[in-house]
């Protein structure tokens, strides 16, 4: 066993992970059955980017999968890739871009891998035109502890197919996807930005905008309040029609420690998003950009997650209805703001209804909202309660890959399919998370 121990990426819960390495396919089988008779389950654990206990097995022994990382075929005549589970969307990228091609949907990180993608149907700002990450996977290899392996697609193994997309890393461990990529003419990416005062103003440029391109997203000031509450920055944008197909290759500031306090408090923060928020003028601002800073910009900072501080963060991600978005949202950001917490990222995205074919998929026709919190006690656990209430009031639900204190009772209740999910989970796979929300 390895002395090298994990985290996630919120580094709360604090269950610090003991790793086994796999770096060969043929490994796979052997790790997977030792670490489940010596410990009793374990979980595939990629490049460690969620934010709180689904990537943390319950025995705290982890297979660690981001050594597979080997490419296996490519059809860049047709875009189509086959990776092993442990290449980063990076490296795929790397790989792709010269030839013309670039991921369907893509999070706000570059860093995940590509089973890492699956686990949590990961989506991006095209959500509203592509959907989900798991829409563009043509198969998958999935190794479990009671069977042995078994090619799965929509039209083979179609159950155990769609439990694993979005089924975090619990019906098995992916060893390599066939993805389907994105035709590009260039890197770089047509931008425009544009400023809003308001929430109602979100509404009106998201419902021009959407239709219209590929990228939407806005940042919000989660600390504006009255008739400002909701202000922010309007972001959408296209691929570039012509242009280089290069690789982004700047180098990277990085945080090089942990302070002993989070360095996000209700001073910087405040201090933050107004400097930000008057940075950008007014007026419609029009930018041609490389695809890193428009799609990762927290990727500019190596470590980044640090300066929360030894206590780490926790991320609230909520996805509301349409009928309901606009109030609701409202009402977030009104607690929100009367608390003062929250972070300098605070991401508000409307969500499109193209269907994953994941059981758990997260996203569903409306708006996310998504936040980083210092983990402070008893600050969190009473405004996420307060929170909690608005969104199950509304429909929503909240994201498994970034939770760290969502109930049991809410679990079931967002995600209705959960037990058929159970049903298919491979007996020696486990996580703090499923532990927490359907076994305690």
């Amino acid at each position: 066993m390895s002395a090298t121990t994990l985290s996630s990426w919120g580094q709360y819960p604090a269950f610090p992970q003991a790793a086994r390495p796999c770096f060969w396919r043929s490994e796979l089988s052997t790790n997977l059955k030792q670490l489940i008779n010596q410990f009793g389950n374990t979980l595939a654990y990629g490049n460690g980017r969620s934010y709180g206990d689904s990537c943390l097995a319950s025995s705290d022994h982890v297979l660690a999968t981001r050594g597979l990382n080997r490419f296996i075929a490519a059809d860049w005549q047709n875009g189509i890739i086959r990776a092993e589970a442990g290449v980063s969307l990076a490296e795929l990228l790397q790989l792709s871009i010269p030839q013309g091609w670039f991921l369907p949907v893509t999070p706000g990180t570059q860093y995940v891998t590509l089973g890492g993608a699956v686990a949590n149907d990961v989506h991006g700002k095209n959500h509203h035109v592509r959907g989900t990450f798991g829409c563009h996977v043509r198969c998958f290899e999935l190794l479990r502890s009671d069977a042995s392996a078994q090619i799965c697609s929509p039209q083979d193994h179609s159950d155990l197919f769609n439990a694993t997309i979005g089924g975090l890393g619990l019906t098995g461990i992916i060893s390599w996807i066939e993805l389907q990529l994105l035709p590009i003419q260039s890197s770089l990416i047509q931008s425009y930005s544009t400023r809003f005062n308001n929430l109602a103003e979100f509404f009106q440029l998201a419902a021009e905008h959407d239709s219209q391109h590929e990228y939407t997203v806005a940042w919000i000031d989660c600390l504006a309040q009255g008739k400002h509450l909701g202000r922010g920055i309007f972001i959408y944008g296209d691929h570039a029609e012509t242009g280089e197909l290069a690789v982004h290759h700047k180098a990277k500031l990085t945080v090089p420690l942990t302070p002993p306090i989070s360095l996000i408090n209700s001073m910087s923060l405040r201090a933050f998003n107004t400097v930000y928020f008057h940075k950008h003028p007014p007026s419609l601002q029009h930018a041609l950009v490389s695809y890193e800073p428009f799609f990762y910009p927290l990727d500019a900072i190596s470590h980044w997650n640090r300066i929360y501080g030894k206590s780490g963060f926790q991320q609230y991600q909520c996805v509301i209805p349409s009928a309901s978005a606009e109030a609701a949202v409202h009402a977030l950001l009104q607690e929100i703001a009367a608390v003062g917490s929250g972070s300098f990222l605070a991401v508000l995205k409307r969500c499109g209804d193209v269907p994953s074919p994941g059981l758990l998929s997260f996203p569903l026709p409306g708006v996310s909202l998504a936040l980083d919190f210092p983990q402070l006690e008893p600050l969190n656990t009473t405004l996420f309660s307060r929170m909690d209430s608005i969104v199950r009031a509304a429909g929503g639900r909240l994201y498994p890959a970034k939770d760290a204190h969502m109930s049991a009772n809410d679990f079931r209740h967002f995600y209705p399919k959960w037990s058929s999910l159970e049903s298919l989970r491979d007996p020696g796979l486990c996580s703090r998370f499923w532990q927490r929300v359907t076994l305690a």
